[in-house]
Parts: structure tokens; C-alpha cells; sequence
């Protein structure tokens, strides 16, 4: 078992699993609007295909430094590989949409950021978008640091700044969107995970991660 199989076994039980299958699915439904439905979309860091396994697009791939070709769906393409070499294993300029979601804090470093967000921007075709749902610590505070493996602290200020270093376009920035965790305030019942993304008043409350849409220039 790798090291990333054993945390994320510890962190998330079977059932935890089945809740963040519940809701992505009304998550990933949003989250549409984002992405080119005429064109493919990879998910880089998919865990479980969370967000893949929902979404519509031309063709879907996914990515994971595990392989995790047994719970994704037949027809998404699967890339095992670090996401910062995916220059080497996905094709450059191939696609509308590349989807990152509590991905870069795992990363080890601030250059490792910027340099994943080249890596996305190399991959999406002219006019593509990057979608990033991201952890910001000016909003959770330490608690950021609850979990073993987070390294990159962000906020939605730096993240914005990193992608524009990167040559990433900013689209919208929404800094409040989701709560911090799935184990947090976020309800299960699919219901109530679309009434809460149809109320924008409840992110002000309880939106602890940042939505990031950007694109690659025409």
C-alpha cells in the first residue's frame, strides 16, 4: 500500500466515501456550467472520479498518482502519472477544460503550484479553462493544517496570482463556495447540496474553499 493509500484509508471510511458520492454528483452538476461540453475535460488528482464520473464533455480523462482504473468508470480515459508530469503521459492542447479540486495544497512547494498550473495550461487547447476548487486558509485558519499532507498554504489572492504566473486569464473567483471538508457542514441528502448551491447567502456562511475558473488565451 502507498503512502497516499494509507491516509487517505485512514481519512476516509467507506462511509465518508459514500457521502462525497452522494453529494458530488449535485457538486459536479454545478460545476457544468464551467466546462466544454464540445471538448475533453481531464480531471488531474481524480481520487475516486468524484467529479469525472459526473460531468458531460467530448471525452473525459483522469489522472491520479494511483491507480484507480477500478472505480472509474469504463469510458474515462485513465492517466497514471504525477500530476507535474503530465506534459509527458496526456496530450498538450488537447483539451477544454482541466479540473483541480483539494489538489495543489498537496503539493510540496509554491514553485510546485505555479509549475502544476504551466502543466494545465500546456495541456488545454486555445480558449480552455482551468477549474480549480481550492482550500483557503485565510478562511479555514489551522485548521488548515488538520491534515498530515498539506504543504501549500493558498488563499484565493495567491491562487489567482500563481495562475496568472502560470499564463492562466482569470474568469471568476468565487472566494466563498463550498465548506472546508466533506466530513464538515455540507449535507449529504442531494436535496439539500442543491438547495445550498442554489443560495449564495449560505456560502457567506459556511464557503470556506475558493472556486478559480481561468483560461488559456486565445
Amino acid at each position: 500500500m502507498s503512502r497516499v493509500d494509507e491516509i487517505y484509508d485512514t481519512r476516509f471510511d467507506v462511509q465518508a466515501r459514500t457521502r462525497k458520492l452522494a453529494f458530488w454528483a449535485e457538486i459536479a452538476a454545478y460545476l457544468q456550467r464551467f466546462v466544454d461540453r464540445e471538448r475533453p475535460v481531464l480531471d488531474i488528482g481524480c481520487d475516486e472520479g468524484y467529479f469525472i464520473r459526473n460531468v458531460v464533455a467530448a471525452e473525459r480523462w483522469a489522472s491520479d498518482i494511483r491507480d484507480m482504473r477500478a472505480v472509474l468508470p469504463e469510458d474515462v480515459h485513465f492517466v497514471e502519472s504525477d500530476g507535474l508530469k503530465l506534459r509527458d503521459t496526456a496530450p498538450l492542447g488537447h483539451f477544454g477544460t482541466v479540473f483541480m479540486s483539494n489538489y495543489l495544497e498537496h503539493l510540496r512547494s509554491a514553485d510546485d503550484v505555479v509549475e502544476q498550473l504551466r502543466v494545465a495550461f500546456d495541456l488545454l487547447a486555445h480558449g480552455g479553462r482551468v477549474v480549480i476548487l481550492q482550500p483557503n486558509i485565510r478562511l479555514t485558519g489551522p485548521s488548515y493544517w488538520d491534515f498530515i499532507d498539506h504543504h501549500v498554504a493558498l488563499t484565493e489572492r495567491s491562487l489567482v496570482e500563481a495562475a496568472e504566473l502560470a499564463g492562466l486569464r482569470k474568469v471568476q473567483v468565487i472566494t466563498r463556495f463550498l465548506p472546508y471538508t466533506t466530513k464538515g457542514k455540507l449535507p449529504v441528502d442531494p436535496r439539500l447540496v442543491r438547495l445550498y448551491l442554489a443560495l449564495p447567502l449560505a456560502w457567506r456562511v459556511l464557503g470556506r474553499q475558493t472556486l478559480y475558473v481561468g483560461e488559456r488565451p486565445s
